[in-house]
């Protein structure tokens, strides 16, 4: 979302800023893991903002500007100290039901889930957090590179080895179901 060069008032700071709460919101509720500090961790990363909006510069990417005080608000505080990530299950895609959905097929579909919710805990949060910056959030790499302050090129070749960290997880996984570990 970019900024065009003009006055920033308060009036355009609530334009730009209020899409992006949903958004915000949810990136919060996947960091703090709770709803409450979410709800808090948004709350002030508004306040930042709009604090600094004078220093924000026109014709500049202001949605990953949002995303960049969000982190780092939470980075800063207690929960963000204890670096844990986790999944939202309330903002999950919906999933297309097999045309006779049964008791096992649900079982099955739920523990797919919980596998892949667990390999991404077990993430490091460098890896977890490009993961959901870009697959959830769908921030281009242009955005996440401007919210993590790295090189763009940084943020393709972390996605790949996040991504194929995540491909061994579930592989091991799921090898270890099908041996009963």
């Amino acid at each position: 979302m970019e900024v065009p060069d003009q006055s920033l008032s308060a009036a355009a700071f609530e334009d730009l800023a209020m899409p992006l709460f949903d958004q915000l919101y949810n990136f919060a509720r996947w960091l703090t893991q709770d709803t409450a500090e979410a709800e808090d961790l948004v709350q002030e990363t508004y306040a930042k903002a709009l604090r600094g909006f004078s220093s924000f510069q026109a014709g500049t990417n202001f949605r990953a500007w949002m995303y960049r005080i969000l982190r780092n608000s939470f980075l800063s505080s207690r929960t963000g100290l204890k670096i844990t990530v986790a999944l939202d299950p309330d903002n999950e895609e919906d999933i297309l039901p097999a045309e006779t959905t049964t008791p096992e097929s649900i079982l099955v579909e739920e523990a797919d889930r919980e596998m892949v919710r667990q390999a991404l805990v077990e993430l490091p949060l460098h890896f977890r957090e490009i993961l959901l910056l870009c697959d959830v959030e769908e921030l281009s790499y242009q955005e996440i590179s401007e919210t993590l302050a790295i090189p763009a090129g940084t943020v393709m070749s972390r996605l790949f080895r996040a991504r194929k960290a995540l491909r061994e997880l579930l592989r091991k996984k799921i090898q270890g179901a099908r041996h009963g570990l």
